[in-house]
């Protein structure tokens, strides 16, 4: 009798033991498909997210583009061949060869608004190149004293990460033109064994960080751009010592 009652007991707590580690089972499998589905969901919204980013920013480079090439339609070609123009009007043969030097110049100007133009070359240029021809522009319109040091050896980098680091660095360009009264731009681009250092410094009049806080300057905007790319972006500035923009790209 007793034998079969400790039977029965060794059965029920077999069972129980049996249910609890199949409830176990069933709740761990719960948890972790749980899981997995909010994990692909994040990565999912994460993929839109970053195409829709990378949308917004070629854009917005396109929206730039055109503004640039305004400016420089008005601010230079324009003005190149007025002079031209003008100078035609009292043209005589000792100032050919200078009216002929202007209309040269206006012409290279346009093949270069005609190359910026071309849908493939905004999408395709590569970083280190349209920073060239930024800075550049920069110098060509007398915009601001402009260089570009690049350090290391050139690495590939992902060509739509590259076009939100253009972008990230276009704000800026535009922030110390139109805001900081700077008269210089340095711009480095540091290639090392697994990442890039881009530096953006002006001499501008800078501000308090603490006090002003970097809001007004879309810090945070292009914060959220740089981790979409596995990047990192800070600003540093002080007053009457200019800002700086610093982004980390790992590859």
């Amino acid at each position: 009798m007793e034998l079969e009652e400790s039977r029965i007991i060794i059965v029920v707590i077999t069972t129980i033991l049996t249910i609890l580690g199949v409830v176990f089972l069933v709740v761990l499998f719960t948890v972790f498909q749980n899981r997995k589905n909010k994990l692909l969901l994040e990565r999912a919204e994460n993929k839109k997210r970053y195409e829709r980013e990378i949308a917004e920013t070629q854009i917005e480079i396109r929206e730039e583009t055109l503004r640039n090439i305004s400016w420089e339609l008005h601010d230079n070609i324009g003005q190149l061949l007025t002079l031209a123009r003008i100078q035609l009007q009292h043209a005589s043969p000792e100032s050919m060869g200078e009216i002929s030097e202007i209309i040269a110049k206006s012409l290279t100007e346009v093949r270069a608004l005609s190359k910026i133009i071309n849908p493939d070359f905004i999408n395709n240029v590569k970083l280190k190149k349209a920073l060239e021809l930024e800075i550049a522009r920069f110098n060509r319109l007398n915009y601001i004293e402009a260089s570009l040091e690049v350090i290391g050896r050139e690495l590939e980098i992902n060509q739509k990460h590259g076009i939100i680091i253009f972008r990230i660095l276009q704000e800026f360009f535009s922030n110390t033109i139109k805001h900081s009264k700077a008269t210089k731009l340095e711009v480095f681009l540091n290639y090392k064994d697994d990442s890039v250092e881009i530096k953006a410094q002006d001499n501008g009049v800078g501000f308090d960080v603490v006090r002003i806080g970097l809001k007004g300057i879309g810090l945070q905007n292009i914060k959220a751009r740089a981790k979409l790319i596995n990047a990192e972006a800070k600003f540093k500035s002080e007053p009457q010592k200019g800002t700086s923009l610093i982004i980390n790209y790992y590859i």
